[in-house]
């Protein structure tokens, strides 16, 4: 094979490669003009997706939790504390600073206290609220473990098995392209071979015929 032969090759295969580039571009322009829509298209898919409909329950359910914490913290919790300590309740703790001074009905100085009775009522707002976001998601997990233990099983074990058939797939495409460069391999150095013996052919005919 000469040089000539070797460029023309050359070229041919740039050629083929600039023409994949071309179709391959073009087919990214048409896949995003495929995935345009309008903006009331996009809002209406943006609004009807889970996550969105799931905030909007969660937020719900949120809401209900709240007024159950509250009512347990000012039902039942704060009248046991109240009871305890004599009647006063807890957000009515207070360190006064300055007492009120009334004259004739009439306000003179206002009462500066410390309100840490509220403070520690927000304390306890935080831990109720804590703990029962804790035992109820505690309750909700092993319920959903209990109830989806075969799901999740079956589930794994599909992906185990498609997992397998994959590497099995792979293991015998990765074969299969050995196989393949094996046998070009093998074509390339058969033609190398018969072209050396060409050569060798050749010079001694041009050996003979200068004798």
């Amino acid at each position: 094979m000469g040089s000539e032969d070797k460029k023309v090759i050359d070229q041919k295969i740039k050629e083929a490669e600039r023409e994949e580039k071309k179709a391959l571009r073009k087919r990214q322009r048409e896949l995003l003009k495929k995935e345009k829509v309008s903006f009331f298209a996009d809002f209406k898919k943006f609004i009807t997706k889970g996550n969105v409909l799931d905030l909007a329950v969660a937020v719900v359910i949120s809401t209900a939790f709240n007024a159950i914490v509250n009512g347990l913290v000012k039902n039942i919790i704060t009248p046991v504390v109240t009871y305890f300590t004599s009647g006063v309740s807890i957000d009515e703790w207070k360190y006064v600073l300055q007492e009120e001074v009334v004259v004739d009905e009439v306000v003179e100085k206002a009462e500066i206290a410390i309100q840490y009775g509220l403070w520690l009522q927000a304390i306890l707002d935080f831990f109720i609220i804590a703990l029962s976001v804790f035992v109820a998601v505690r309750i909700i997990r092993k319920a959903e473990r209990a109830l989806n233990a075969k799901e999740i099983a079956k589930k794994e074990a599909e992906e185990a098995a498609k997992k397998a058939e994959e590497d099995a797939k792979a293991a015998e495409a990765k074969a299969a392209a050995d196989a393949a460069a094996a046998a070009e391999q093998a074509i390339r150095d058969e033609f190398y071979a018969n072209v050396r013996e060409q050569a060798l052919l050749l010079r001694e005919i041009r050996d003979n015929l200068k004798k």
